[in-house]
């Protein structure tokens, strides 16, 4: 794997963290290193959220000739799993980035955090706490009044040495001690007021198994594997912002020279439409309102990846939203706008008919086939053409046609004549309908000297379709995708659940579509534009004997028709 975006990729355009970094460098601060981390907690997969952070965080390093490292937040067995760091790293991996020999984990320091939570207690800066963590919380008062101290708040350095050696070997339940950090109870901060460092979980851990039945809060362990792996810029969400004058604190405790990770906070992802928290994520997949975590109407990475979504296309997305100090909410038609124009340039034509309506050309010879050119992508002339065989019988959309069309109708109707797309003008003879009145199949004639799509006296027609042949295709399932909440923002009701906003009509499933020859050995993952359709990729569910594609997205752009464009 390479470290290098590709050249026509811009990395990340300046913003005011790269001003902050420029302004250290500048400085001769961290001997002129840049060193980012992202730091996942491996309870979730990741969201188009975190792939916001992966790009800033790899971004600024490798726009500073710096490093990055993968460390995993795994301080909460009860809620990690090895599956999701594999997923994890997939992600980052698609996503265009890697680490290198830098994947790390919290858990790498579980010894060296335990050494120094000693060392804080050793110094009177940390003790045993009795008290459960409903009681604690009741104690930490309010911003605008302190917070109570507790009864052992005054217990000896060696009474809490002792308390703390037999925590870690399981003389105690979960939730009966924790061992906190004495600071200051009438704090204005209230992450300051004597924080928990552990606390007892007697839960197997992914990577250490039963070794450790006390683990480190996330406050305690991240700035300190900041520390030890040489983090020079800890960029995180704008919610830690408040946790930062803990997170130097640790560092004074620990620190043995000048140097330090600077902490700095940007305002994270929120998209309209959407719900970017992992705890609702897991509960629409353990509920099974999604397929999974990578359903392709989830806002995860690997559902992104599985709906067609191209690496280029979200770190181009990441880059136009920029980084700021204030939250705000993004319009997810922003992103799917820029599926399309990456799309627009690299994916595959071909046609393909969803909801088909048979056409017979009667005077068109039976047992023919001609191979028509069509183009296979007009925004890249290096892509070429192909051949597309034509038929006798071929299938139009169903939409494509009406028996008493209006004025403004330029498609198929009785005694009309449309245009096929790489083919012929064609004439609408005849309607056939079942015994309930059905329209099941079109009658026509063809022209013979407008092969191609032009007709040599130079006569006109306004209607266009596409088509494919009725013999000559491939047979799929097609899944048609639309937004899976239909409020704009469904976190946005506290008086009801997120779940009610759920659109019933997220995933409409088609069972009998046919598509043109050329995609028969296309394999998972591989785009097209289906010529007047919208943009599909191939599903993993794909079969030898039965493709499936899904609907990346439509060709109507609504964010770019918002911007005038």
């Amino acid at each position: 794997m390479s470290e290098k975006i590709p050249e026509k990729e811009p990395v990340v355009k300046k913003n005011f963290i790269h001003q902050i970094v420029e302004e250290e460098l500048n400085a001769g601060k961290n001997d002129g290193r840049v060193h980012t981390r992202f730091p996942p907690e491996p309870n979730g997969y990741l969201h188009i959220g975190h792939a916001k952070s992966i790009c800033l965080n790899f971004g600024t390093a490798q726009k500073y000739n710096g490093l990055t490292n993968l460390r995993f937040d795994d301080t909460n067995p009860s809620k990690e799993e090895t599956e999701y760091v594999d997923s994890i790293k997939e992600d980052v991996h698609w996503l265009g980035f890697d680490w290198g020999d830098r994947e790390f984990f919290a858990s790498d320091y579980f010894d060296k955090l335990y050494e120094f939570a000693t060392q804080l207690i050793k110094e009177g800066k940390a003790y045993v706490d009795d008290q459960d963590a409903e009681t604690i919380s009741s104690q930490k008062g309010t911003p605008t009044r302190p917070g109570l101290e507790s009864p052992h708040r005054q217990r000896s350095v060696e009474e809490n040495l002792d308390l703390f050696v037999r925590m870690r070997n399981g003389e105690f339940s979960d939730g009966e001690k924790v061992l906190r950090a004495k600071i200051d109870m009438a704090s204005p901060n209230m992450h300051m007021r004597d924080p928990i460092l552990y606390r007892i979980m007697k839960t197997p851990h992914h990577r250490t198994g039963d070794k450790w039945c006390i683990y480190p809060m996330y406050d305690f362990a991240h700035g300190q594997c900041d520390y030890w792996e040489g983090i020079t810029h800890s960029i995180c969400t704008l919610e830690f912002e408040v946790h930062r004058p803990l997170y130097n604190w640790f560092i004074d405790q620990l620190k043995t020279d000048e140097y330090r990770p600077r902490q700095i906070e940007f305002a994270r992802l929120n998209l309209t439409y959407t719900v970017m928290s992992k705890r609702k994520l897991l509960e629409l997949v353990k509920d099974k309102h999604v397929s999974g975590w990578d359903d392709p109407r989830m806002p995860t990475v690997s559902g992104l990846r599985r709906r067609g979504y191209t690496p280029e296309s979200i770190r181009n997305f990441a880059e136009r939203i920029g980084v700021t100090k204030v939250d705000g909410m993004i319009d997810v038609a922003l992103l799917e706008h820029s599926v399309r124009e990456d799309l627009n340039k690299k994916a595959q034509r071909v046609m393909g008919v969803l909801n088909p309506l048979k056409v017979v050309i009667t005077n068109y010879p039976e047992g023919q086939v001609e191979e028509m050119d069509a183009i296979n992508n007009p925004e890249n002339p290096e892509a070429g053409k192909r051949k597309v065989p034509f038929t006798r019988e071929i299938y139009i959309e169903r939409e494509d046609f009406m028996e008493e069309p209006p004025r403004k109708f330029f498609r198929l109707g009785p005694g009309r004549e449309v245009r096929l797309r790489y083919a012929y003008f064609v004439t609408c003879t005849d309607v056939v309908k079942d015994e309930q009145g059905e329209i099941v199949e079109l009658h026509c004639t063809y022209d013979p000297a407008s092969r191609g799509g032009n007709s040599p006296d130079g006569r006109k027609v306004k209607g266009t379709l596409h088509w494919v042949s009725a013999t000559e295709n491939v047979e799929a399932e097609v899944r048609l995708y639309d937004r899976l909440f239909l409020d704009e923002d469904p976190n946005g009701h506290k008086d009801r659940d997120f779940k009610e906003f759920m659109n019933p009509n997220s995933l409409t499933v088609l069972d009998k579509c046919y598509i043109e020859p050329f995609v028969k050995d296309s394999k998972a993952l591989d785009s097209f534009q289906f010529e007047r359709l919208g943009y599909f990729n191939v599903d993993s569910d794909s079969k030898a004997d039965k493709l499936v594609f899904n609907r990346t997205a439509q060709l109507r752009d609504n964010w770019a028709k918002k911007q005038g464009k």
